[in-house]
């Protein structure tokens, strides 16, 4: 039954990421999330199936969900379910979040590859989780935790997702500028290396790219270079039509805002 469970969610979630419909998806997630929440009420050890319901949660928040208190819970749920999958994977993994920063660095240290989809579905959520508290020091204080988890990632499988953990990195980054310890050359390697990972399929990578690196150093010629690359590409691709869709959009607002900023 667990087998068939995640059998049935990985389809389902594979019908979401290929469509290219976002105010139907929009529309008809809600109801697909509650019944992930049913499914996990009544098979509550499936791992597959709450790092699966964590990673959904995750990407409707962000897509979708403006208003800061829904986002702050759904983001809460994702990260509650992430724990709860990699908990029942490894016993002391079930206070990541509340151990000390050692403690975590010790347990990540010891995680094997078989263990990668539960730690990235674990460094995913819990990132957007610091992005909604983000008016909270104590969660911007968790960057460092979610670094070590995709750094993980990246030694023990770094096609994991075709090099999706190095968009993580290529953000962290270059959320802050060096004068506040901002890294962006070191953003710029781990963006190149997540657009030839995912052979540029992923074209939300490049909006990032544009939006993060190029902006933040000036860089005009780049950063209209990755996001007219981005417009000019056609987002039905296998497994990123519904995340190419809405890069294309965020591509054609950032262009159109480009004089303003530059």
């Amino acid at each position: 039954m667990s087998s068939a469970t995640s059998d049935m969610m990985e389809h389902l979630s594979s019908t979401i990421l290929n469509n290219d419909d976002l105010p139907m998806v929009k529309a008809g997630a809600p109801a697909y999330l509650l019944m992930i929440d049913s499914l996990i009420s009544k098979d509550p050890k499936n791992k597959a199936l709450l790092a699966n319901a964590a990673m959904l949660y995750t990407a409707y928040s962000d897509l979708f969900v403006k208003d800061r208190i829904r986002s702050k819970k759904m983001a809460q749920k994702a990260l509650n379910y992430a724990n709860q999958a990699i908990c029942l994977e490894k016993k002391d993994a079930c206070m990541l979040k509340s151990g000390t920063f050692e403690d975590f660095e010790k347990i990540i240290s010891k995680m094997k590859k078989k263990q990668v989809p539960l730690l990235f579905s674990l460094g995913n959520a819990w990132s957007a989780w610091i992005m909604a508290n983000k008016d909270d020091f104590n969660a911007i204080a968790d960057m460092a935790h979610i670094e070590m988890i995709m750094k993980k990632v990246v030694e023990l499988d770094d096609a994991y997702k075709e090099g999706a953990a190095y968009l993580y990195l290529g953000t962290l980054a270059t959320l802050l500028p060096p004068a506040l310890g901002g890294k962006p050359e070191l953003g710029k390697q781990y963006f190149e290396k997540a657009v030839a990972s995912s052979h540029g399929k992923n074209l939300m990578v490049k909006v990032i790219f544009a939006k993060l690196y190029a902006k933040m150093i000036f860089d005009r010629k780049l950063h209209d270079q990755l996001l007219e690359e981005v417009i000019a590409t056609d987002p039905k691709i296998k497994g990123y039509t519904l995340v190419n869709t809405w890069a294309k959009i965020q591509a054609q607002e950032l262009i159109d805002s480009a004089d303003d900023y530059f």
